[in-house]
């Protein structure tokens, strides 16, 4: 049995409960070593066959798990946050898949929640954004076209963008040209909810100046959006004067 299994955020207690489980029965741990806290290797058991994919290619990924099926022992898939969102999960599951072995998922804190809570940031709020956009920008890997930055920028709802460290100058002249004003709020969170985090809060207009500055090239989300200013309505759900399917209005 294979398990993917979301290592959460960065801070070794953001791991699920079910995670550190699986993670600790494992006979053999396959782990994205360029982004999972090497700590929560500490959760494995003594003699755990460990393997760090940022060295290998999916062939030998596979032919690791296939080894380790073969043997009749159990592998954790250890990917960052969760594995849903830029993991390269699909094409493993397909080769699984092809070679009859089972497998299943199991869900991590994204870095995109870590970064909203060390930010003490709410994405959705009433009158300001309904929408949560989270995408990255073309370079090596394309990016459909419909789903260029400059597109998406003219919903004007909360971006959150991954793997967009390098291409900053590129990323702040499509969010201008899309519609961002340049004075909108932005947060590049380095390491979201690891001991090393670092918060660099800036606005549309000086975003490519403040990673540069502040040399961030990687592991760093860049987070987009009037959901970081000051107006906002107040939501109904709490409202005195809103009824609910459990409580009437008082007001």
């Amino acid at each position: 049995m294979v398990h993917f299994v979301g290592a959460g955020s960065g801070a070794v207690d953001l791991i699920t409960v079910r995670g550190a489980k699986l993670l600790g029965e494992a006979d053999v741990v396959i782990y994205a070593g360029s982004l999972v806290n090497p700590e929560l290797l500490k959760l494995c058991k003594e003699g755990c066959e460990i393997h760090n994919s940022a060295t290998m290619t999916l062939e030998e990924v596979i032919a690791v798990i296939k080894e380790a099926e073969d043997a009749q022992k159990t592998t954790v898939r250890l990917h960052t946050g969760d594995s849903s969102i830029y993991g390269a999960v699909r094409e493993q599951f397909d080769e699984l898949i092809e070679l009859g072995i089972e497998y299943d998922v199991c869900p991590g804190v994204s870095s995109f929640c870590g970064a909203a809570a060390s930010l003490k940031t709410e994405y959705t709020l009433p009158d300001v954004s309904q929408t949560v956009i989270i995408t990255r920008t073309a370079g090596r890997t394309p990016v459909p076209e419909r789903q260029s930055i400059a597109s998406l920028a003219a919903h004007q709802a909360t971006m959150v963008l991954f793997l967009s460290t390098k291409l900053t100058e590129k990323l702040q002249a499509e969010l201008l040209a899309g519609g961002y004003p340049g004075n909108t709020p932005v947060a590049v969170v380095y390491k979201a909810t690891w001991p090393e985090e670092k918060i660099f809060r800036c606005t549309v207009d000086t975003l490519h100046k403040t990673v540069s500055e502040n040399g961030l090239t990687k592991t760093s989300l860049i987070i987009v959006g009037n959901c970081m200013g000051d107006q906002y309505l107040r939501s109904m759900l709490y409202h005195p004067t809103f009824t609910t399917e459990y409580r009437e209005a008082t007001e």
